[in-house]
């Protein structure tokens, strides 16, 4: 049976929904879905994948093959996307036959570095200074008004670090600009930030807003290492925080999850630094220490559905569990295991690459620095041998 496009009202369970894009995200999604009632169809250029290990159909074509697209739209009440770089074309394909949310024109803005920062500072939202660049003329042009260090990256498709290289002075421009190969960039003033943070919060059909606490996140090689909730911030920070994000997700008028990711600077003032229109890494930990996980949020917010509680009921950590961790063979997974506030979550993946999220653990403690510790002691109880 075909489902279409419906109106207004609420997506109820037993409903199916649609997720452009398959990798952990949307297996985590489609979790929550079908915990709750939901059938989850999921469309990407790949099979065998972490979504499609647990949808109910797996659909394999190419995002550009819009006649697919809408064939996949026209069996599903609502879309959705588990992440940003879809092509804008495919989600109007697909808004021709199902309610897509967040809306195309949500993905259009946040796929595109330079169209991010430009709207987030046209709005007033604060952000590091910023200069388009187009040629290796305008990077000079923009080290000269920005000054160094500097990072240069490409306007779109980007994540986890891609696509971007730092400049320390103008005598290494030429070699940044080399490396990234690409006719549209963008240049952003180097912040000396003391903490990396980030807030995921949902908004419905009818403007409701919910938001979880603003975690602290720490990186290594560009990449998100650990999450714990809740951080020792300063007074009033969360608050501005959950402000700001508010205002993000109201100014795009976002139906469903969003992240934002802030720089923390050392006078305590927030910059926005990337906007995840989906949730996030830095979530993860929300489906075993909060009533209502960020997966479960999105669902209940692209549905129409009130959204749930963001209480945090125990303080968390996330520990990401990359490729490198099966270097010395099968990880041991009894032994992170015997600890008894740790959780594991495998993404499904069948081949494990330096860099590449395979998984998480998270771990559950009295406190978030006891969390952190037991989360780390159980990544490190992998590679013992």
């Amino acid at each position: 049976m075909t489902r279409g496009r419906q109106g207004d009202g609420p997506v109820l369970p037993g409903a199916t929904v649609g997720v452009l894009g398959s990798g952990q995200l949307g297996r985590m999604f489609a979790i929550a879905a079908r915990r709750m009632g939901y059938r989850v169809h999921t469309f990407s250029p790949d099979d065998d994948t972490p979504t499609g290990q647990v949808a109910d159909l797996e659909i394999k074509a190419s995002y550009l093959d819009l006649d697919a697209v809408r064939n996949f739209a026209r069996g599903v009440s609502v879309v959705t996307f588990e992440f940003e770089n879809v092509p804008a074309g495919t989600a109007e394909a697909a808004a021709e036959l199902a309610q897509v949310r967040p809306a195309g024109s949500v993905l259009h803005v946040t796929q595109h570095r330079l169209r991010e920062k430009t709207f987030l500072r046209e709005r007033g939202f604060p952000v590091a200074p910023f200069a388009a660049v187009r040629s290796y003329d305008e990077l000079m042009t923009a080290l000269a008004q920005i000054g160094t260090p500097a990072i240069l990256k490409t306007a779109g498709w980007g994540y986890d670090g891609k696509g971007q290289a730092r400049v320390e002075n103008q005598s290494s421009a030429a070699a940044a600009w080399r490396e990234l190969a690409t006719d549209e960039s963008i240049l952003e003033g180097f912040i000396d930030f003391a903490a990396e943070a980030s807030v995921v919060a949902a908004r419905g059909v009818d403007g409701s807003f919910v938001a979880y606490p603003l975690v602290a996140n720490h990186h290594v090689r560009h990449i998100l290492d650990t999450t714990h909730a809740p951080a020792a911030w300063p007074p009033g920070l969360e608050q501005s925080a959950h402000e700001i994000t508010r205002g993000v997700l109201e100014a795009l008028g976002v139906v469903g999850v969003l992240c934002v990711e802030f720089f923390v600077t050392r006078d305590g003032q927030l910059l926005v630094n990337e906007l995840a229109p989906r949730p996030h890494n830095s979530g993860h930990f929300t489906f075993d220490a909060c009533v209502t996980s960020q997966f479960e949020q999105q669902l209940r917010s692209i549905c129409g559905l009130p959204l749930g509680s963001t209480e945090l009921l125990r303080p968390a950590a996330m520990a990401n569990l990359l490729g490198d961790v099966w270097a010395s063979g099968e990880p041991d997974w009894a032994a992170a295991l015997a600890m008894p506030d740790v959780k594991l979550h495998l993404y499904g993946k069948a081949v494990a690459r330096p860099g590449r999220k395979m998984g998480h653990l998270t771990a559950l403690a009295n406190t978030a620095d006891e969390a952190l510790r037991r989360v780390l002691a159980a990544r490190e109880a992998l590679a013992r041998r």
